[in-house]
């Protein structure tokens, strides 16, 4: 059976060039059944669209492969960044669900 919602915990991190864009990358183990399940359904770059929760902030937007660790990643607005009061390197529990 395909797990088609996931709670995860993660640490942000913000990348490291000028445009600062900040990412939450989907643990390992998950994101290899990610890639099982869901992976023939990618759209362009490879990416998936999810639904997120974070605290009370819900928005859609799609997670991305990163070829070098093999996982996926999660990019954070700056707007949902500063409704639930994120920042570099905090420890975050979300929930994604595919759409």
């Amino acid at each position: 059976m395909i797990k088609r919602a996931y709670k995860l915990q993660s640490k942000v991190w913000q990348y490291p060039g000028m445009a600062g864009w900040h990412f939450i990358t989907v643990p390992q183990e998950e994101s290899a059944a990610i890639k099982k399940d869901f992976g023939k359904a990618a759209k362009g770059w490879g990416s998936l669209p999810v639904e997120v929760v974070i605290g009370k902030t819900r928005w859609h937007t799609s997670i991305f492969p990163d070829k070098k660790s093999g996982t996926y990643l999660l990019p954070l607005k700056a707007e949902v960044r500063r409704r639930e009061d994120i920042r570099d390197k905090s420890l975050v529990i979300f929930k994604i669900k595919f759409r």
